[in-house]
């Protein structure tokens, strides 16, 4: 009997898939709470940055952005919920309507109904929506499912490469004129790593990193919005005192706020007139008012993301789960060093918001709809066999490319999406 009960408890502990333990009913806890962490703190943030903001850009009261800010949670948690708690592979059938949808947003706004602010246009309807903050996660998403589908083809020129540019080049094209050209290298960027983690041709990939590369390069060298980039970062590497007023007072800020800040609500760059101050330059606030203490725990919560996100991905199913939950979780924890690099004069002015922390609502919306897909996929992978979780706990998602080109997922039978 003994011997037995030892075998039993052996073969329970070895089916048992470590991450599982995080799980409630399929949903991962760690992801879940720092979601709500950045959330509550972005609260935080844009309540004590956005008073004069509020009542001399937007004449409203000086708790607007807070209020408005916190209903838009509310929806994106209802959201994020209602996508997670659906099993992925049932959103194929919309993956088609979803691109055209934002394709169409996209053109309306630089074919006469986008809004001229701060110097671009880019939202539609007195602001509320920002179609290339839909563009990054439907590029995301639309690539996955379809290069899951056509996992056995992606060697082929007229299947791989071609098909893929022609879908990144129509998006991009339609978001450079506004200008956006972060969203546009981003979208670039997000099309390689889709390409990468679908077990694509070295050389397809290599064609379009060359060609992301000299649309970046033209970009910033030979349109006159690159060009002031390039020459606004260059001044605040070498002279930031003469560098444009948001950087220069981003820098004051992290400078002033030391490590242990000036406490919530003292930010004086707010009051010397940082623009933009509760969206793009939030971090410089967080880094004034709470000091260096305060941003390394920003960083660490999306480092937790980052964490728990590549798990969910090498814990997935199949190899569509780990494209959604690890493309997503790239690209969220992407957009939020970039922007919190700008803020300390390393990256040039990207113009992208900070996830969940920034004030603004199609950023907000798209974020948690992306971790609503990641929990989906969470949940799916909590009901897979236990013998499917032993043979792929060891994995990383990284092992996803395989240095002789075989993926980590078998290529024997064509995806399907009946499940």
């Amino acid at each position: 009997m003994g011997e037995q009960t030892f075998v039993a408890e052996t073969e329970k502990a070895r089916s048992s898939n470590r991450p599982v333990r995080w799980n409630v009913r399929g949903i991962d806890l760690p992801l879940v709470l720092v979601v709500v962490a950045l959330f509550a703190f972005g609260l935080v943030m844009i309540y004590a940055s956005s008073p004069l903001y509020s009542i001399n850009v937007l004449g409203q009261n000086y708790d607007y952005l807070f209020w408005k800010q916190l209903g838009l949670g509310i929806l994106a948690f209802g959201v994020c919920a209602a996508i997670g708690m659906i099993d992925y592979h049932k959103y194929h059938k919309l993956m088609v309507p979803m691109m055209v949808g934002i394709i169409v947003l996209l053109a309306l706004v630089i074919f006469g109904l986008g809004e001229y602010r701060n110097g671009a246009t880019r939202t539609l309807f007195n602001g509320s929506i920002q179609p290339s903050e839909m563009a990054k996660l439907g590029v995301i998403v639309y690539l996955s499912y379809w290069l899951y589908s056509k996992q056995d083809k992606l060697n082929d020129l007229t299947f791989g490469l071609f098909p893929l540019s022609a879908i990144l080049g129509v998006v991009i094209a339609l978001i450079i004129p506004q200008p956006d050209y972060s969203a546009a290298v981003m979208i670039g960027v997000l099309g390689i790593m889709m390409f990468f983690l679908a077990d694509g041709n070295w050389k397809q990939i290599g064609m379009l990193i060359l060609l992301t590369g000299v649309l970046g390069a033209f970009v910033l060298f030979f349109t006159s919005t690159g060009q002031a980039r390039v020459a606004q970062w260059e001044t605040a590497m070498y002279n930031p005192a003469e560098s444009v007023d948001q950087i220069r007072l981003s820098l004051e800020a992290v400078a002033r706020g030391g490590i242990f800040g000036l406490g919530l609500g003292n930010s004086r760059s707010v009051f010397y007139g940082m623009p933009v101050a509760p969206t793009d330059s939030i971090f410089a606030v967080v880094a004034e008012d709470t000091g260096l203490i305060g941003g390394v725990f920003v960083v660490g919560l999306f480092l937790v993301l980052l964490w728990r996100g590549l798990v969910i991905a090498k814990n997935a199913p199949d190899l569509l789960g780990k494209m959604l939950a690890s493309g997503i979780t790239l690209w969220i924890v992407m957009e939020a060093f970039m922007n919190m690099l700008f803020v300390v004069g390393i990256f040039p002015v990207s113009g992208n918001a900070l996830p969940f922390i920034s004030s603004g609502g199609s950023n907000l919306l798209t974020v948690f709809a992306g971790i609503g897909l990641i929990l989906s996929v969470s949940r799916r992978s909590s009901k897979a066999t236990p013998q499917t979780q032993e043979g792929r706990s060891s994995r990383a998602v990284v092992d996803m490319r395989r240095w002789d080109r075989r993926g980590s997922v078998s290529r024997t039978r064509r995806p399907t999406f009946t499940r």
